[in-house]
């Protein structure tokens, strides 16, 4: 893999052409896409493949909604669907949102250049994001939180597996701090 070009001791570019984000609800990985984008990145989501699939339907945009379409999917033509549709747009350094499913994970390895990112944060921290997001399904109370997060981490094959894609990571990058930090952990790690 190139090394990184450097100017004045930092890095200029990342070396990574394809960044994938993973990670619980609220971890903060909007705020490294927005970073990744900044340096040039394109974005693509398979959040958004979903959100375009109810669309046409007409149904109703919710997490529960999201969660269900997206399983169903996942159900109907494969575990990496989602990735396959999102890698039909990728032509070039591309930050690619919302892996939750293992297979899109292996499905995503086989690009050159690939990473995988984990962006995690303690769940307190995640549910105060939540709640100032507006995101009312997502954050009734802490328990209801905690609640659902649980029903994301480890679906069947068809299903959510966040927990494995935290551990199928490349990096993990913990947002606890300021964005100042975050930026600084995007730059060391990528």
């Amino acid at each position: 893999m190139p090394t990184p070009s450097r100017k004045n001791g930092t890095r200029t570019e990342f070396r990574h052409r394809l960044v994938g984000l993973t990670g619980t609800n609220g971890a903060g990985k909007g705020e490294v896409a927005a970073y990744l984008m900044k340096k040039g990145y394109a974005y693509v989501s398979l959040s958004d493949e979903i959100r375009d699939e109810l669309r046409r339907k007409g149904k109703e945009i919710t997490r529960d909604s999201l969660i269900a379409a997206g399983n169903a999917l996942r159900r109907r033509y494969g575990a990496d669907v989602l990735a396959r549709r999102v890698m039909k747009k990728v032509r070039a350094r591309t930050v690619i949102d919302s892996i939750r499913n293992g297979r899109e994970v292996a499905f995503l390895r086989q690009h050159k250049g690939f990473v995988l990112v984990a962006v995690e944060a303690p769940v307190e921290l995640r549910f105060e994001r939540a709640r100032q997001r507006g995101r009312a399904e997502s954050a009734g109370t802490l328990e209801e939180f905690v609640a659902k997060e649980k029903q994301e981490m480890q679906g069947g094959t068809s299903g959510q597996q966040i927990r494995h894609c935290l551990e199928l990571a490349d990096v993990t990058i913990v947002n606890d701090g300021s964005l100042q930090a975050l930026h600084r952990q995007i730059k060391e790690r990528l």
